[in-house]
């Protein structure tokens, strides 16, 4: 009778650690996590000839099993613990930024302009991407105290908490610039402006917020395209190369030997594939640096159309799994952590992918779990993390309720 109480026991535990784990999160992240290592062995095999192909399958099969184990510990993290963590990690993360500026890998700034990395050997680390999720934690813990102190929203209350978001997210702006990063910039600019949309701002101010970003927008386009406009943004601390970008979006056939050279070959490797790809590990088409931030172009050229629809639908299915979550949780602070990731995800997404097809500007932001990269899937695994220990700990509370109940 004990051994069969102690089976049953050991059953009981085995269908509470499942259901307390999200699989569905962990399938799609686990497809993305295979295809990227797919893309980036058939990038290697036919670009790299300094470093060999098994060694950048490998130390990417290492980034992921880091990423795992970052994830594996923030799933022990439940609500208040997060709530706790949200400052400190936010000011580790101001402070990586800065050292970055002082102590930045030249090779990388030569290569890219930008003061972004921090290199040991050859070991680079980009610690804007680890502040992504630190960030969203402390925007998450900033809006849901506000709400708890103003439960009426108000245009006063409203603006108040604008306010309050913008002050932590403005040192990030301005050390970003100084990085000379402003691809980054623009993934904490959507990871900002998801947070206010779900954060209950009244529409009074959406929608004028709204229509001035579209009217300076404009008037921002207006001055990228225009010689005089360019003079002007030059003194304001706009660099020749983001011009360069926007030149090569609006015209990549126009210098295909030159700035325009990298999106030419990436629309003739996609546009080479077709419906159904060349067949994988089948390439013509060289693209440079297609192993991370050009990516889509292997999938594209390989699995042609239905492979990239099929990638997009897949990136589609783990944001839903992400906002199911957040549904089943029905806790706030949860909520906007859970809008902070989304939005983080679906901007790199939907950035990289119009890149790589020439409907958006070059930006050098990855793909999620696709691109090769360290610092990235570590940043996005983070986020991963904090999306499943909603479903660990609500479950666990859960299940445990239930048994005092009984």
């Amino acid at each position: 009778m004990q051994q069969g109480r102690t089976s049953i026991s050991r059953k009981n535990k085995d269908k509470d650690l499942d259901s307390r784990i999200d699989w569905g999160i962990i399938f799609c992240v686990l497809m993305l996590a295979l295809i990227g290592i797919a893309s980036i062995y058939v990038a290697a095999s036919h670009d790299t000839k300094s470093v060999s192909v098994v060694k950048q399958v490998i130390t990417q099969v290492l980034w992921y099993a880091i990423g795992t184990v970052a994830v594996v510990i923030l799933m022990q993290f439940d609500s208040e613990q997060l709530w706790k963590l949200a400052p400190l990690a936010y000011g580790v993360g101001i402070f990586l930024l800065v050292a970055v500026l002082v102590f930045y890998s030249r090779a990388y700034y030569v290569q890219t302009g930008a003061r972004s990395w921090f290199a040991i050997g050859p070991l680079t680390f980009q610690p804007s991407e680890v502040m992504k999720p630190a960030y969203i934690l402390m925007m998450a813990r900033v809006i849901t105290m506000h709400n708890n102190d103003h439960p009426t929203h108000t245009v006063k209350t409203d603006w108040l908490l604008i306010g309050k978001m913008f002050l932590w997210t403005l040192p990030i702006f301005v050390l970003m610039k100084l990085q000379n990063d402003f691809g980054t910039n623009l993934v904490f600019a959507a990871i900002f402006a998801g947070m206010v949309l779900v954060s209950g701002v009244t529409w009074r101010i959406i929608v004028p917020t709204f229509a001035l970003v579209v009217i300076v927008g404009g008037v921002a386009l207006t001055l990228v395209l225009s010689d005089w406009g360019r003079t002007l943004l030059g003194h304001l601390g706009f660099q020749a190369y983001q011009f360069a970008r926007v030149d090569t979006w609006r015209h990549p056939a126009a210098d295909t030997s030159n700035q325009g050279y990298q999106l030419w070959q990436s629309m003739k490797a996609i546009g080479s594939g077709g419906l159904f790809g060349t067949g994988f590990n089948v390439s013509h088409v060289y693209v440079p640096v297609r192993e991370s931030d050009m990516i889509f172009s292997v999938i594209g050229e390989n699995f042609g159309f239905v492979g990239g629809l099929l990638l997009i639908m897949l990136y589609f299915y783990l944001i839903w799994q992400m906002v199911r979550v957040t549904f089943d949780t029905k806790n706030e602070f949860y909520a906007y952590i859970a809008t902070g990731v989304v939005m983080m995800i679906l901007f790199h997404v939907f950035e990289n992918i119009g890149m790589n097809i020439g409907l958006l500007p070059l930006t050098g932001i990855p793909l999620p779990f696709v691109s090769q990269g360290g610092s990235a899937l570590i940043g996005n695994l983070i986020g991963v993390g904090l999306i499943m220990s909603m479903r660990y700990h609500y479950t666990s509370y859960m299940f445990s309720s239930e048994a005092s109940f009984k």
